[in-house]
Order: structure tokens, then sequence, then C-alpha cells
């Protein structure tokens, strides 16, 4: 089918007074990875609830798998993993994860899941007692054991360590390779670099940006280094060719953006030299989805 496997128009959602989601619209295709980046409170999870049926919209129109969130039709084609857990805290991981599988025509083997997420010495373990990286685990699986066609899942690396990280990766890598469908939540910029063929950035309830993350962050490259903080950036500017641009953020960390060839590195040395300046961590770098995400969305804290 080429139909979107999520799309979501002119989505509202309240609580209260407050705006959560404010006419947003996005969509996620079938057999990718989209990735829904924003900072805290932006809305990201709101949406995803309401897709996955757990909350209801007060406006606009959401459609997965072509059928309103909560169509009974969509529960053995869906899978969910929510950002607290799901799971009762007296379940025992091995017991939680055959029940679950029970409710499927073709689950993947139980035991099989455990140990590719490392959790086959904890078959016996209650979900309250294992660390918040083994739930994330367990919560992961439970949300794939049924082979669906599109998986939610909120913030799934949250907590993990790196092993466990990479894990998961590989694990959503292979969903992708199987035609599954993939809409994910993250804080994690490197993450959504990795693993998303679309990426939708959205903030105070509205989508900012969208597309690849190639395409979010161009081609350009930055020339990066560290001095002391404060420098003439406009002396620095005046030396450089026309069209190139500099900025100090955060402070003491300089970020210079043009045609970065041997010129202009030669300029800005030669520049930090007659400064009496030292460009420590000197370095060439394409732009990342991180520098596109604060630009968007600011550096404030909320």
């Amino acid at each position: 089918m080429t139909s979107p496997a999520v799309e979501i128009v002119d989505l509202v959602k309240r609580y209260g007074s407050t705006a959560a989601i404010d006419g947003l619209t996005l969509s996620a295709a079938r057999g990718a990875v989209t990735a829904v980046l924003g900072p805290n409170g932006a809305g990201k999870t709101s949406t995803v609830e309401i897709c996955e049926g757990f909350r209801t919209a007060d406006g606009g129109t959401v459609r997965v798998l072509g059928l309103p969130p909560a169509s009974a039709a969509l529960r053995p084609r869906v899978g969910v993993m929510p950002q607290s857990g799901g799971v009762p805290p007296a379940a025992r991981c091995g017991e939680w994860l055959r029940l679950v599988s029970r409710f499927h025509a073709r689950p993947l083997d139980p035991g099989a899941l455990l140990s590719r997420l490392g959790l086959s010495d904890h078959v016996r373990t209650p979900f309250r007692r294992l660390s918040g990286g083994q739930q994330q685990r367990l919560s992961l699986a439970a949300a794939v054991i049924g082979r669906p066609e599109l998986v939610f899942l909120d913030e799934p690396t949250a907590g993990l360590d790196p092993q466990a990280r990479h894990a998961c990766w590989e694990l959503v890598g292979e969903l992708r390779a199987a035609g599954v469908s993939v809409v994910l939540t993250t804080h994690h910029m490197d993450e959504a670099e990795r693993l998303a063929d679309h990426v939708v950035i959205i903030d105070r309830g509205r989508v900012v940006a969208e597309g690849s993350p190639a395409a979010l962050t161009g081609a350009e490259r930055q020339l990066r280094f560290r001095a002391r903080p404060g420098l003439a950036l406009e002396e620095l500017l005046n030396a450089l060719p026309i069209g190139s641009a500099a900025k100090e953020s955060p402070s003491g960390h300089y970020i210079v953006e043009g045609q970065v060839d041997p010129g202009l590195l030669a300029t800005v040395t030669a520049w930090c030299a007659a400064e009496g300046v030292t460009a420590d961590d000197l370095r060439i770098e394409r732009r990342t989805l991180e520098d596109v995400f604060l630009e968007l969305t600011g550096r404030e804290l909320r």
C-alpha cells in the first residue's frame, strides 16, 4: 500500500487552557523509520498517545494504517512501547512476555527475544525489580513480539547504557528491513540521524521542520574551535570571504560557516595568531541534527 502508515492533519489537543498540540500535520511513510523530535513539552508524547488510541484529540484527523486510532482492528497490527513502561509491577519478566505473545497469531519466540535484549538472566525477576534500562528493554520486547506492521516507540533508549542502545538500534534496523513502519520519539539527536529515514521537529505543538537527516543538516561543513570567550568576531568576519558566518555558541566555542577550504582555514588560524589566541580542538565537520534542532527550537531551558 502507498498510503502513509500514520497520517495526521491539523491535530489539536488541549489540557485546560493550554494547547499541547496546535494544528499539527505530519505523516509517516510505510516501511520507514520516522523520528519525532522536540523539546520537553513540545507535544511529542501527546501526539503519539493519540495515535496509539490512549488519548482523544480535540480537533483534526488521525489515521493509523488507514483506520481511526481507537479501531479494534489495529490491535494485532500495531506494537506500542509507552514512555512509562506499561508493564504491571509484579509481573515477572519471562511470564509477561509469554502472556503478551499469546495475543498474537505469529509471535516471535519470547526466549529468543529476551536473549537478544540481554534479559535471559532476569526471566523470573518482577518488573519492579528490574533496572530502568532493563524495564525499557522488556517494554521494547513486548512492543515487537507480535510481528506488528507498525511500531510506536516513545523514548526507546532512555536510560540505556551504550551496549543496550546499540542492541535497540539493531532491532529497529531489522524492523525496517522487514518492512515494519516505525514511529519513534527521542531526545538523542545521534539516534535520529542514525535510524530515521524522515525526521519531524515539532515545537509548541506545531511542525517547525521536517525532512531526511541529510536534507535537514545540508551538505555544508563547519570549522569549530575553542578559545577564550568573547573574541571579536566582527573583525574575523571582515577577514573571511563574503557569505561566511561566525558565532560563539556556547561561550568559548566558536563555529565558522561558509566555503570551508584550505584558504578559510588559513585565514582563521592566522587571525587567531594575530589576536594571540590558541585555537584549541580545531576541526572541520558537517552540521549536525543537534545544530539544526537548537537553531529551530532555541537554547533556553524549559
